[in-house]
């Protein structure tokens, strides 16, 4: 009988359990947001200033790996990107790869 009240009332030892569960969920909402969330909202924001910075005559990649040079910035956030002497091509601004434009620029 007295087994049968202590099944149904739960055991009176596990007190406080829930506080370490709740602990443990924002110790893992921390952790995913500084290791995932974080780095993301920072290259996101450096990949903003780098477009904002762009001027005539850089030369650029787009993440489709065509080169260029950017040979004018349209006010609808396009650019006419030059590809070969006199030929043309007006692409988005988003599709500029930083990563490999810094490397062409670098050498």
């Amino acid at each position: 009988m007295i087994n049968s009240v202590l099944l149904f009332m739960g055991n009176p030892q596990q007190g406080g359990g829930g506080m370490i569960n709740l602990v443990m969920m924002g110790a893992i909402i921390l952790v995913f947001w500084f290791f995932m969330i974080r780095p993301q909202a920072k290259k996101a924001k450096e990949q903003k200033k780098f477009i904002e910075n762009m001027n005539k005559g850089d030369k650029i990649v787009t993440i489709a790996g065509i080169h260029g040079t950017i040979n004018k910035i349209n006010e609808d956030g396009t650019l006419q990107l030059e590809v070969s002497p006199g030929s043309y091509i007006k692409i988005e601004k988003s599709a500029i790869s930083q990563e490999w434009t810094a490397a062409i620029n670098k050498k």
